[in-house]
């Protein structure tokens, strides 16, 4: 075959976070499945700090690409899902992040770079929904496709240690998640399909598309990402245990009568504090805020796996 005669052949993009360390050769993995699957060669686009993959993406669909594969963690995914959203060009994952939450909530094995290539290029499509996060302090717009949150969780995520991360992966979460136990709630106005829901001080208010987090956690045990629903979990820890009543809440699903953690479900949630607080996007700290709109896309984008 001549480097011409791929041209007519469909064609992957594949985008990479090169910051990401991996111990396979990427660029040979996806010429075999290329050349065993009929696929001329790759588009590659590596991300940067400053574009963590909107730009390439919107490039992939430039140069035609037939399936964009988001090939980094989460953060990765997000940026190429905000730019496929609504469009009939599916998106394939090689999970080479410490979370890959879409891909385990996906039921996709992380480890399986082989499967994962594979079925980016010649598996079946689903439509997952995506969630449109929009906030107005900073003026932003941007989608994620697992979790997002404000307070607590947020500042977790804005406190882990990136070297740790790098040593011990998602457990580094943990570390700072007992690091930053202690702290005052903020006052919190949560908006449910355009009724309130909650005013009262809280801890964290974390919004779900999926079920699972970090260390197979399900924080949202009725979440599921093809629903058409948000699943909203409001924390508020009272006094020197509040926290295990937390912990004993998201156990029994917050089926009791504690109100350290409430759990509901609807199409769209405002959240409003009464100051600005830490805020993440899909396990990205995207600083703070203290005003964010959210509305459920339902089946907005295609995963091909």
């Amino acid at each position: 075959m001549t480097a011409n005669s791929s041209t007519s052949l469909k064609r992957p993009a594949i985008i990479i976070n090169p910051a990401k360390p991996v111990d396979i050769d990427v660029r040979a993995l996806a010429a075999k499945h290329c050349s065993e699957n009929g696929w001329g060669d790759p588009i590659w686009l590596e991300t940067t700090k400053e574009d963590p993959g909107v730009g390439q993406a919107k490039e992939a669909l430039k140069q035609g690409a037939d399936v964009v594969i988001a090939a980094g963690g989460d953060g990765t995914v997000r940026c190429v899902a905000e730019v496929l959203s609504g469009g009939d060009v599916p998106m394939g994952l090689l999970p080479f992040g410490t979370g890959n939450l879409l891909a385990r909530n996906l039921g996709m094995d992380v480890t399986d770079f082989d499967g994962a290539m594979a079925g980016a290029l010649a598996g079946t499509e689903r439509k997952i929904d995506v969630v449109r996060a929009a906030r107005n302090d900073p003026d932003k717009e941007q989608v994620f496709l697992v979790m997002a949150g404000v307070g607590y969780d947020a500042t977790i995520m804005a406190d882990t240690n990136e070297d740790l991360k790098d040593k011990v992966g998602w457990l580094a979460y943990v570390d700072a998640g007992i690091r930053n136990l202690p702290g005052k709630p903020v006052k919190a106005t949560i908006v449910l399909d355009g009724k309130s829901v909650v005013h009262r001080g809280v801890r964290s208010v974390m919004v779900g598309n999926c079920g699972k987090v970090q260390g197979g956690l399900e924080i949202f045990p009725d979440a599921k990402m093809d629903d058409g629903l948000l699943d909203v979990a409001v924390l508020a820890p009272r006094g020197k245990f509040g926290w295990f009543s937390v912990v004993a809440g998201m156990i029994g699903k917050g089926r009791g009568k504690d109100t350290s953690v409430e759990y509901y479900q609807g199409k769209s949630v405002e959240i409003t504090l009464e100051h600005n607080d830490d805020y993440q996007l899909d396990g990205d700290h995207e600083g703070d805020g203290k005003h964010v709109l959210m509305t459920i896309e339902p089946g907005a984008l295609t995963i091909r796996m």
